[in-house]
């Protein structure tokens, strides 16, 4: 007997789940045989091969345990609370469960923190959904998105999004990273809507020096040389083909090697126009990011890498529009602060606020509530804030120098009645 978990459950069947906290989940006892199709359906046989196939043929799990009981010499002589805990230990070890679950960014985030944190900046689910909240990230808003972990926040930004709007990746090097993005299952809808733009090109875009036919060039001329080198091939082919010709006419050639010959010709061929068209493609779509870029009207920016944030934040701020959010994670502090000085002396950005999640997990039984022992040391740091427009903040810095007006009023008076009584 094994149990599995269905997201379809039927109205006799419903049942819960406390350790996800699903009501929806329902359970269902099946033999052998429905795990076997399962397996083969589903194509999940490396999750149940280590765990269950040894114990699909063998005894029912209550009699399995039975046995461990009546086996034990010091059971009797445990206590109450000692008795359960073994139960639930073999219980953990024989009883074998299937768990379907639609991924999300609780699940996902949690398993990454829990086996790879390393991956995700160490990134925690608590200061994950801080990001998603002081970013204001909603359906229908422009959102450019810099970040190093694994496609977790781009995957967990386009969820939350739901389709709707528009998502600019910048991603750092020759491509972007979605490994966490692709784990989601989004449906092709979702993946029009996401846009990438190389994070070393900013610099030309905000000169207005972005050449999108560069590469284009830069194809042509690879392509020139490589048919220049084709050329010269051909050519010393065409003059071997006359210093062997005597040879020819003695030996006949072979039509095996003029088949081979041929098919290695098609595929070069075929290999250089599918190299052309994702030239092409990949054109077309660096020129749509970098239509929504000149705009310089998005709705947010966040930014979570393990590089030092305070250059790309000074660079990618100038694409926002005023009066919108941005959060910028740090696994350290100390970046963070450097991004915090630098804004409050530049302008730009109100309502700073650098900020620490903390989070403690409780053990809840009867009679056994407390904090767990082991739990995560920090969630990393965040900084967020609301851009403004330049003018209005070199104004609002040149108002602050300047002496308050009730003052100079006061000083008018004086000085008028100090004329006057002269």
């Amino acid at each position: 007997m094994i149990t599995i978990f269905s997201l379809c459950p039927t109205d006799s069947e419903e049942s819960t789940n406390s350790e996800y906290g699903s009501p929806y989940l329902a359970t269902y006892h099946v033999t052998s045989q429905f795990v076997l199709l399962f397996m083969k359906v589903f194509r999940c046989s490396y999750v149940v091969t280590s765990k269950f196939c040894s114990h699909v043929h063998s005894c029912v799990f209550k009699e399995i345990v039975q046995q461990l009981i009546d086996n034990s010499t010091t059971f009797k002589d445990k206590t109450e609370f000692a008795q359960e805990k073994y139960i639930k230990k073999k219980k953990k070890k024989y009883e074998s469960d299937i768990t379907i679950l639609k991924p999300s960014t609780r699940l996902l985030a949690m398993m990454y923190h829990g086996r790879e944190p390393g991956k995700i900046c160490h990134l925690r689910y608590d200061t994950l959904a801080q990001i998603l909240t002081l970013g204001n990230i909603h359906a229908g808003s422009k959102i450019i998105v810099f970040e190093t972990c694994a496609g977790l926040v781009l995957g967990s930004v386009m969820e939350r999004m739901g389709g709707y709007g528009s998502v600019i990746q910048m991603y750092p090097g020759g491509g972007p990273t979605r490994a966490g993005m692709e784990s989601f299952g989004f449906p092709s809808h979702f993946h029009e809507t996401l846009h990438e733009f190389p994070l070393c090109k900013v610099n030309a875009l905000l000169a207005g020096t972005l050449d999108l036919s560069e590469k284009d060039a830069d194809s042509q001329a690879t392509g020139s040389g490589n048919g220049r080198s084709e050329s010269s091939q051909e050519t010393s082919g065409v003059s071997e083909e006359k210093n062997t010709e005597p040879q020819s006419m003695e030996v006949s050639v072979d039509p095996q090697e003029e088949m081979r010959r041929a098919e290695r010709e098609r595929l070069r061929e075929q290999r250089a126009r599918e190299k052309k068209v994702k030239m092409e493609e990949k054109r077309k779509k660096l020129a749509s990011a970098a239509a929504l870029l000149e705009g310089r009207n998005a709705d947010g920016l966040v930014i979570a890498s393990r590089f030092h944030p305070c250059p790309v934040l000074m660079g990618l701020l100038k694409f926002v529009a005023p009066s919108r959010p941005f959060v910028v994670y740090c696994q350290y502090r100390e970046p963070l602060i450097e991004c915090y000085t630098k804004l409050r002396e530049q302008g730009g950005a109100i309502s700073l606020r650098l900020t620490d999640s903390w989070l403690r997990h409780y053990q809840v039984l009867p009679n056994r509530t407390h904090p767990v022992l082991l739990m995560s040391g920090g969630g990393g740091y965040l900084l967020s804030g609301t851009t403004v427009a330049a003018d209005a903040a070199k104004a609002r810095n040149q108002h602050k120098s300047e002496e308050p007006v009730a003052k100079r009023l006061k000083l008018d008076k004086i000085s008028s009645s100090c004329d006057s009584s002269a």
